[in-house]
């Protein structure tokens, strides 16, 4: 290992210096961001605990998916009873010719 000079060790102890208020005003900024989440999550789900969130998260996605499916299956039998209606006009016009 080289032996470094005053100089050189200053220089690397203000870097170092510097990077450490850099690492601590992005941990300063990030537990703001998180604080900031956790009341968001706490106003409009009532927590900001993660696994009750994600257990809210798992219940909204399986009540999308219903009422999808509901919303698909009503859409369905519309197009069918269009498709039947349809079917009728057209052989009533046969009918009538």
């Amino acid at each position: 290992m080289t032996a470094r000079t005053i100089e050189q060790l200053k220089s690397e102890y203000e870097q170092l210096n510097e990077r450490k208020i850099q690492a601590q005003t992005q941990l300063s900024e990030a537990e703001k961001q998180l604080a900031s989440a956790q009341a968001e999550a706490e106003k409009e789900f009532g927590t900001s605990d993660v696994k009750e969130l994600t257990e809210k998260l798992e219940q909204m996605e399986a009540e999308n998916e219903k009422r999808r499916s509901e919303y698909q299956t009503l859409l369905d039998k519309i197009s069918g009873d269009l498709a039947e209606v349809e079917k009728a006009t057209a052989e009533g016009k046969k009918a009538d010719a």
